[in-house]
């Protein structure tokens, strides 16, 4: 009876570390995530068109919250052309969660400032990005935003 309780005990112990090292894999994980997600953030206040084509996927779907669509080049001549400008991005409630260090989504309320075609906007939206990791790097291959109310 000792034997078998003593296998239990170390099996128990065993699985505990498994999880313990799991949820540490996944932690720094999501910190990779959180990281790339703040560069995003970064790069499209200052409007850096090179950092984000490469931080873009090729074949990124960019969806606003107006309902338009671009690609990851319609939206990067949107940058140059400055038709699309942020001078603020702030996140509340952000929620990052990465899959086996090659995937991951980002939730969270996002308020945008900045201008579409010399109009001013001041929006709260709820965003998602879907992030995969290629070559080594994060790579942003989705974007979604809502504004909060619709």
């Amino acid at each position: 009876m000792a034997g078998i309780m003593i296998q239990i005990l170390r099996i128990t112990v065993l699985a505990g570390l498994l999880a313990a090292s799991q949820l540490a894999a996944e932690s720094a994980g999501d910190n990779e995530l959180r990281k790339a997600e703040e560069s995003w953030a970064a790069a499209v206040k200052a409007g850096d068109r090179a950092t984000l084509e490469k931080m873009f996927s090729d074949d990124l779907v960019y969806t606003h919250s107006t309902g338009s669509v671009d690609t990851k080049a319609q939206y990067l001549d949107k940058l140059k052309a400055g038709t699309q400008r942020y001078t603020d991005l702030q996140y509340s409630g952000m929620k990052v969660r990465s899959w086996g260090g090659d995937a991951g989504v980002i939730n969270s309320q996002l308020r945008m400032i900045g201008s579409t075609n010399g109009t001013p906007f001041d929006n709260t939206v709820y965003v998602i990005h879907v992030w995969i990791k290629q070559g080594g790097s994060w790579k942003l291959v989705a974007h979604q935003t809502t504004r909060k109310g619709q």
